[in-house]
């Protein structure tokens, strides 16, 4: 597993912003981190499900028999510790990184408490006009496409009535004529 100083070395697959700065090599070593618990909670799924007795596994998953099957978990748990000691080195070097750049402590306090972040972090602009909700910004798109859905309906039964009523006014005057 190559670590994000690695990649960058070797230009692999890094997107070039994300070598622009020091703070920007630091977020994209924090989002190689976040990949990697990730893997470590996918493998250790697998290992718990590689240490039940084959009879309980379910016919449409596909794990190892025999001898393979302990061979499988061996390889698993290997990539598990490995993985565990690529986070624990990312993140001490994250700290260093921040006890180096002498960060004040109380720009990374932890927020009060009983405080809920967004779900997704952002939001849409607001016109100042409106309450501050506590929604991200798929909760917000989802509402704004709710409403615009609204707004549609209601046009086009207006339009329909108006055109009823243009059509009703237009009928007397041709029985009339």
């Amino acid at each position: 597993m190559a670590s994000a100083t690695e990649q960058e070395r070797n230009g692999s697959e890094v997107d070039p912003i994300w070598t622009t700065s020091r703070t920007a090599r630091q977020i994209y070593a924090l989002g190689e981190v976040d990949q990697n618990i990730t893997r470590l909670l996918q493998l250790a799924a697998s290992s718990i499900s590689l240490l039940t007795l084959p009879q309980t596994d379910s016919p449409d998953i596909n794990l190892p028999q025999g001898e393979e099957r302990s061979e499988q978990f061996v390889l698993e748990v290997s990539e598990y510790f490995e993985r565990l000691d690529a986070i624990q080195e990312a993140i001490r070097s994250q700290l260093a990184h921040i006890r180096h750049s002498r960060i004040a402590p109380s720009a990374i306090n932890a927020p009060p408490p009983g405080f809920i972040p967004p779900s997704l972090g952002v939001g849409l602009p607001s016109d100042g006009n409106t309450l501050k909700t506590n929604q991200g910004l798929q909760e917000e798109r989802v509402e704004r496409d709710a409403w615009k859905g609204i707004l549609m309906a209601l046009t086009r039964i207006k339009e329909a009535r108006d055109k009823d009523a243009e059509e009703a006014v237009k009928e007397p005057k041709m029985e009339e004529g």
